[in-house]
């Protein structure tokens, strides 16, 4: 492994949930922080992989790292080497994800001292929301992990279940 894929993070345990990704130094706004890499496979596969990791899982394994690339292909990220895998989910977040010369990297949204944590919006679809649940705690928290795009609609689905 290149050390300087680690010259801005390191992974230690978080207070969100399993280990998380911390700044090890000052990062500025617009700062490249890591690649979130894997295999590349077909969406085909892609979905093959995410049903046999929900059939297989449990407590200690259960996590899916399949991440979009493009409308053919997705980044299988469950490999050693990918540590921009233990990013956490936010609904407040630090990062973005984009998408350059065909990889996906981190980039810090505005500046991130050292020692936090690093989070994105994973940006999950509203369709499974309730199997999604979120635990990050900001102020901003919409109780689950669904794009800010969905918001408004996740929060009228919420407003109504509280009326009944």
């Amino acid at each position: 492994m290149d050390n300087d894929k680690l010259k801005y993070v390191k992974i230690e345990k978080s207070k969100i949930h399993n280990n998380g990704v911390f700044a090890k130094i000052d990062i500025k706004k617009g700062t490249k922080i890591i690649e979130y890499v894997g295999e590349k496979v077909s969406k085909n596969e892609a979905e093959n992989r995410v049903t046999q990791t929900i059939n297989n899982a449990n407590e200690q394994n259960g996590a899916v790292y399949i991440f979009e690339l493009d409308k053919k292909f997705d980044i299988d990220g469950n490999v050693p080497y990918n540590h921009a895998k233990y990013i956490n989910h936010s609904c407040n977040p630090n990062c973005e994800t984009e998408i350059i010369n065909n990889g996906i990297w981190i980039i810090a949204l505005h500046e991130i001292k050292k020692g936090d944590e690093l989070f994105y919006n994973y940006g999950y679809d509203i369709e499974d929301f309730k199997e999604h649940p979120c635990k990050c705690g900001s102020k901003n928290c919409v109780g689950y992990i669904v794009d800010e795009d969905h918001w408004p609609k996740l929060k009228q689905i919420l407003k109504k279940k509280k009326t009944k």
